[in-house]
């Protein structure tokens, strides 16, 4: 069975490097509301950072539930 983290972590990596490439290709679409603070960068390195350990740690779970399964047969 799948680690719920792995497929959390994926998209929240994906989205994160969305956002932040969003936020350096377009810094001069901010709105005025933001008072010149580019969100989508930030809120990108944001989400990568969440997303990053998330994957790694549901990588490494799912890899000793494998290890752990090759051990019963």
């Amino acid at each position: 069975m799948i680690d719920l983290r792995l497929p959390i972590g994926i998209f929240f990596v994906l989205v994160g490097i969305i956002m932040t490439a969003y936020g350096v290709i377009s810094p001069h679409n901010i709105p005025n509301i933001t008072e010149k603070v580019n969100i989508n960068l930030y809120w990108g390195i944001v989400l990568f950072l969440f997303g990053a350990p998330m994957t790694i740690f549901g990588w490494m779970a799912d890899a000793k539930a494998r290890a752990e399964q090759k051990k019963k047969k």
